[in-house]
């Protein structure tokens, strides 16, 4: 009952995370984020390996995506720092496009109640590349950002939890199946035994 209850939390969770990450890489394309785009992406194709191991029984699985959750979680911490400006970070940077854009979050100019100022014609040093951020913002990109990787953070730390307990479930069924006999090799001796000793039965009887 176990074993049932924390596979369906997984899958569950697993299943949460796939459709968080893909919402999330929508909007991280929209604003050409390519470092949390690549991030994301390895981010989706460990919760599919996991999905698969936890309803395969692949411990191996679970483990990859245990180890990435630890990941996952110290990235979201840097996010979070990154658009909150800790330590001298600042979201106004190009970090996360790897400098190949002036773009920055989507939320910056489409957030909720963000009314968007087309640049001037008149000012033709500015990038065409880069974005002009609305104004009237109910919340501010940054915020809007921490937010999405605290969402990231709770799921991964549960996501953590229950990968360790269903690898701990997946281990005590193999060492319970190995102590019941599944390797023992006892029964085969006796096995291959039993005809021999027949036929030497067999040579010794009086005609």
């Amino acid at each position: 009952m176990g074993c049932c209850s924390g596979r369906c939390t997984l899958i569950f969770l697993c299943t949460f995370q796939l459709v968080t990450a893909l919402e999330r890489q929508v909007f991280d394309f929209l604003g050409y984020q390519w470092a949390p785009i690549l991030a994301t992406f390895i981010h989706i194709v460990v919760v599919i390996l996991g999905l698969f191991g936890t309803i395969q029984y692949r411990p191996r699985y679970v483990v990859v995506y245990a180890v990435w959750a630890a990941v996952w979680v110290t990235w979201n911490v840097f996010i979070i720092c990154f658009y909150l400006e800790v330590g001298g970070l600042s979201k106004d940077s190009e970090l996360l496009t790897f400098n190949l854009s002036h773009h920055h979050s989507w939320w910056r100019e489409h957030g909720l109640g963000c009314v968007r100022e087309e640049p001037a014609a008149s000012l033709g040093l500015l990038d065409s590349q880069a974005p002009v951020p609305g104004d009237g913002c109910a919340l501010e990109h940054g915020y809007v950002e921490a937010l999405h990787s605290a969402l990231q953070i709770l799921v991964a730390l549960v996501g953590f939890v229950c990968a360790c307990y269903v690898i701990s479930i997946f281990t005590e069924e193999e060492d319970s199946f190995d102590f019941i006999g599944g390797f023992d090799p006892f029964p085969l001796y006796h096995v291959h035994e039993k005809p021999s000793s027949l036929l030497f039965k067999q040579a010794y009887l009086p005609a």
